[in-house]
């Protein structure tokens, strides 16, 4: 059998059968005690637990039965994040949660072929969160909905959910290369890590729109915006949100719609056979009757092999796009733009060699609604890019267009709901919404409060961020904008950002990659 995965907001009706069949699995599985493998609590602590959070907010108490020590060292605390296992990873996350949500349904006597749906908040009118998760009630009157939770509070933390469009992209997709390189392109799927359950550094599709969406959706108590944030927003309490399965399966979708565009997945025995292959943890989830999956990233490429499919693989366009890519065609004329048509300026550059254009002197504190700063550039390293666009534009010998990327290092904090736009040459006091050309990107910073404590596996060193800005110096060069020795950067946070926040960037920085 080959089970369909559908657009939730396609099935006809609020409370269509698919939509009310995964309400009841999700009952079911939320009436199993913690330490039960297939219940919601324990698949919630699959991907992180931090019983802090957890017990204020229910769903751990010291009365409640303890799973066996075994079954928390096989399972819990194992998401993979900042790595290129991140994809293949959450596949079979979902596809283990999935089995379980049917087992559930078919004891109450649901469908056998049915499918989790997602959410694809880049289509048309189908940014707001589906409506069978923003109530109470179920379809009866009844008020005990199973969909409906409290720590959801939504981009301005009042309770009003949705994913804002114009800071959402699917620039990930354009990225030919999986993986990742470092101070670089992160790649579309991340960099080359071992077992890494909150990794440093996160890929394409994990920055945008992964990570977006999770701080957006989930937001924070406007009441302790820095202590009690959504459950979406925070790692360690994400999987426990129902509306957090629709979400990934959006993720594993456009991996899909990736791959149908051509592009391919690594082929290094390490990503092949997951971190096993080097001595390190296996990626294993417990079916329906407790029974162990053991699964690597290799057996996670086909759709087909797995039995299961999407609707459509089409993967729909925000209606606004922060950055137009091709912004020197008009410039430039034909002789680039026959150039753009045979692959497009991501495809121009394939050297992963890096190198330091500039860094910022000094911490940057991300605190209030617009924080400015500026990098130092290197004179020499700048025209060099300088030259690199100057050559690129005349088609000179075939010259490979750099690659250019603002880094975020070593972002610290203690709340993961922070989020914030990243603009480039934008003057202080003007309006960012009058200048999406200059948007750099859109982060959240989903994981921070654990990427910033001394005893992380990273040394609370925090998280890092790369922003491709390549169209933005381009255009900078065209403008004649690029011979000087600062580039400003703005911030401006999507809620004011308080001191005890503590959100800091250790050094931002601009790269070059190329040949």
């Amino acid at each position: 059998m080959t089970f369909t995965r559908q657009n939730i907001y396609g099935l006809g009706s609020t409370w269509a059968p698919a939509v009310l069949w995964y309400a009841r699995g999700v009952k079911a599985m939320k009436a199993r005690a913690i330490a039960d493998p297939n219940s919601w609590s324990f698949y919630g602590a699959i991907h992180g637990i931090y019983p802090p959070l957890w017990t204020k907010y229910g769903y751990l108490s010291p009365t409640m039965p303890k799973p066996k020590p075994a079954d928390v060292k096989r399972y819990w605390d194992q998401c993979q994040h900042g790595s290129w296992y991140f994809l293949p990873w959450h596949r079979g996350y979902l596809l283990a949660f999935e089995a379980n949500v049917r087992a559930e349904i078919v004891k109450l006597g649901g469908p056998a072929t049915w499918a989790l749906p997602y959410w694809n908040y880049f289509a048309p009118n189908q940014f707001k969160l589906p409506p069978a998760f923003a109530t109470q009630s179920w379809p009866d009157g009844a008020t005990d909905n199973p969909l409906f939770v409290k720590q959801r509070y939504g981009p301005n933390n009042n309770g009003n959910v949705f994913v804002p469009v114009n800071m959402v992209n699917l620039n990930a997709l354009g990225d030919p290369d999986f993986t990742g390189v470092s101070s670089g392109s992160p790649g579309f799927g991340g960099l080359d890590t071992g077992f890494s359950h909150g990794g440093p550094t996160h890929g394409g599709i994990e920055t945008q729109p992964h990570d977006y969406v999770h701080g957006l959706v989930g937001g924070a108590n406007p009441a302790a915006p820095n202590t009690q944030p959504g459950l979406m927003s925070d790692p360690d309490t994400a999987a426990l949100d129902p509306i957090f399965w629709l979400h990934h399966a959006n993720i594993d979708r456009l991996w899909a719609a990736w791959r149908k565009a051509g592009h391919t997945d690594p082929t290094d025995p390490d990503w092949l056979k997951g971190p096993g292959n080097t001595g390190g943890r296996i990626f294993s989830m417990p079916m329906p009757g407790a029974v162990a999956w053991d699964y690597t990233p290799q057996q996670m490429v086909s759709l087909a092999t797995l039995g299961y499919q999407y609707d459509s693989l089409t993967p729909a366009v925000a209606p606004v796009s922060p950055v137009q890519p091709m912004v020197r065609l008009e410039a430039l004329g034909a002789g680039t733009a026959a150039l753009a048509g045979a692959g497009g300026l991501d495809d121009m550059a394939s050297g992963k060699n890096v190198e330091l254009v500039g860094a910022s002197p000094k911490p940057v504190a991300i605190v209030g609604s617009d924080i400015t700063t500026a990098v130092a550039l290197d004179p020499a390293t700048r025209r060099k890019v300088a030259d690199n666009l100057t050559e690129s534009a005349a088609l000179s010998d075939g010259a490979s267009l750099d690659r250019v990327f603002l880094n975020l290092e070593n972002v610290r904090g203690a709340a993961d709901a922070t989020a914030f736009s990243v603009y480039v040459d934008l003057p202080e006091g003007t309006d960012p919404a009058l200048h999406p050309e200059r948007l750099a990107g859109s982060i959240a910073l989903f994981g921070v409060r654990k990427a910033s404590l001394a005893d992380d596996e990273h040394g609370g060193a925090g998280l890092n961020y790369s922003l491709e800005i390549t169209q933005i110096v381009d255009a900078l060069h065209l403008e004649d904008k690029l011979d000087v020795d600062t580039l400003g950067i703005r911030f401006v946070p999507t809620n004011p950002v308080s001191k005890s926040a503590k959100i800091s960037i250790g050094r931002i920085s601009i790269y070059r990659q190329g040949l």
